[in-house]
């Protein structure tokens, strides 16, 4: 167990996040999903696995607030490894309900804030940095957090379902001169690859390396290879759609449902059908393996026209979330 604390304002005492933290952390959750109905459910077994996260520090990059034995609040911060464009480092953090209004979302951002402004010192100081938090949209408690704190509302998301028992007809015919399979080890790396090409000219870039690949997306227990499909050139991927599934939501809705991780497509063979191509093949396969619906999350301004796309295909608005901001100094 972690010893090194502190006393917070209001007398609680603070120390940073511990694998022994689980279960607290797992109740605090619970309590602020059943106010702020995000839709975004955790399981022990998806704490404990953001806990290995081989990149989080966990003495440097966390911190919680206990009532007693009682996890009041706590804040991760994750560190943009691979940044081009600008350095933005992404903040998670949430405060029991009955505790709300009480200075402690303030205290968080100010430790946030912090420990974001050490990491852009030691690594990023040559790019533009920034702190970001989100939450859902129209959020009173996040909204005037953000507010209070200086920040602006930089992105907006919608998350975006399709129901699979529509009778819906999943076309999306293969692009001349390319091979639809389903997704493998052997086409791990070309995945990865193509996955930075797809993303580089989209907002918030990181390049993926090797180690952020396996833990965010191959390595992920939310990973749904069955259900995953690779466009190849040759031995080439060239476009990809990654599905994943979240046994907390499954548990909580009672539904199953395909969630999208990640759809791209290399620039080099954008305009040729390959995302519909892509996504018919998963939503077939899907609606066979027993699901009930399909998700995604979608950035409303995505550059490749991905939103309307995804109407196009059948998928409709469900919920919006926001991406505030605030400007980190150079030194």
């Amino acid at each position: 167990m972690n010893t090194t604390s502190h006393i917070a304002p209001g007398g609680f005492l603070t120390r940073p996040m511990d694998k022994a933290d689980v279960p607290a952390w797992l109740d605090l959750r619970g309590d602020a999903e059943r106010v702020d109905r995000t839709g975004h459910h955790v399981d022990a077994d998806d704490l404990a696995e953001e806990l290995e996260n081989p990149k989080l520090d966990l003495e440097r990059d966390t911190l919680t607030l206990w009532d007693g034995a009682r996890m009041v609040a706590y804040a991760l911060l994750h560190t943009p490894d691979g940044a081009v464009d600008a350095a933005r480092f992404r903040g998670d953090a949430a405060v029991r309900p009955e505790w709300r209004r009480q200075g402690i979302g303030r205290h968080l951002v100010a430790w946030m804030d912090s420990r974001a402004r050490t990491l852009y010192a030691e690594g990023f100081a040559h790019l533009p940095g920034e702190l970001l938090i989100s939450g859902k949209s129209g959020d009173e408690n996040l909204e005037a957090l953000a507010g209070s704190a200086s920040f602006t509302a930089c992105r907006w998301w919608f998350e975006m379902t399709h129901p699979l028992n529509t009778g819906r007809p999943m076309t999306g015919g293969v692009p001349q001169g390319l091979r639809l399979v389903e997704f493998e080890p052997a086409y791990d790396e070309a995945t990865r690859l193509a996955h930075n090409d797809a993303f580089r000219d989209h907002w918030d870039f990181t390049e993926m390396d090797g180690t952020d690949w396996r833990t965010w997306v191959v390595g992920a227990r939310s990973f749904r290879p069955a259900l995953s499909r690779l466009l190849l050139d040759g031995d080439e991927v060239v476009a990809y759609l990654i599905a994943e599934e979240y046994d907390a939501d499954t548990a909580a809705d009672g539904t199953r449902d395909c969630h999208i991780g990640y759809l791209a497509t290399r620039r080099s063979h954008r305009g040729r059908g390959a995302a519909p191509a892509l996504m018919a093949a998963t939503l077939d396969a899907a609606l066979t393996h027993g699901y009930d619906s399909a998700s995604l999350t979608v950035d409303t301004a995505n550059p490749s026209g991905a939103l309307g796309l995804y109407e196009r295909l059948g998928f409709t608005a469900h919920r919006e979330y926001v991406t505030y901001a605030r400007a980190l100094p150079r030194a």
